[in-house]
């Protein structure tokens, strides 16, 4: 599954509720959760125990530190894991579920080593959500390519929580970035020094080729 969201539409939160789910009805599943930074991975965590925390009877832990916790009752493992370096990805396997947060800012070579990890998980899943970056990158070759991805689109102004008024005031402030932070829109080459007009012009498709 992938999800092209705006800022503040409670993704991270809903995603920490599917990652308590399958902590708790997969016996010793492992979910992984993986952000930019290891700080952002910890903050997702954390939001994984809160919603633990508001399970009755209450949960059991064996293990609770900042970057992973462990059930007690079924050995289901939470782990938050650094985006910057696939190295630090290596050793994990069969997941249940994988979280790419702000996939967008995830780099391309820790995308590539998340993914052979369900090869020994028929089941698992894997899900990219972020708001979008620019027009480069697997985020983005994904949501516009084919294959058997779900797609979801959530701009901010489909958020009950979030005022039109507000986003208004944003978009007269910051009309540069609005649309990426807020509409779901990459970053295209028009705001780049050669826009992607530009460079396409360059493009001649009528040629014949030297060999055939």
């Amino acid at each position: 599954m992938i999800v092209n969201n705006g800022r503040q539409t409670g993704e991270s939160t809903t995603v920490a509720a599917l990652a308590t789910h399958t902590a708790i009805f997969g016996d010793g599943a492992l979910v992984l959760l993986i952000s930019p930074t290891l700080r952002q991975s910890v903050e997702l965590g954390r939001k994984v125990v809160d919603c633990l925390s508001r399970i009755e009877p209450l949960e059991e832990l064996t293990e609770d530190n900042k970057t992973s916790l462990t059930l007690k009752r079924n050995g289901s493992r939470v782990v938050a894991l650094p985006g910057h370096d696939p190295k630090t990805l290596r050793g994990y396997s069969a997941p249940a579920l994988i979280v790419e947060d702000e996939s967008a800012f995830v780099s391309d070579e820790t995308h590539a080593a998340v993914v052979p990890m369900l090869a020994a998980s028929p089941n698992g899943r894997l899900i990219l959500l972020s708001t979008p970056n620019l027009t480069v990158g697997h985020f983005y070759e994904i949501w516009h390519g084919s294959g058997t991805w779900e797609r979801y689109e959530v701009p901010t102004r489909n958020c009950p929580r979030v005022s039109l008024q507000w986003l208004e005031e944003r978009r007269r402030e910051d009309p540069h970035t609005f649309p990426g932070e807020y509409e779901c829109k990459f970053a295209g080459g028009d705001d780049s020094l050669f826009p992607d007009s530009l460079l396409d012009s360059f493009v001649a498709h009528d040629f014949q080729p030297f060999f055939q």
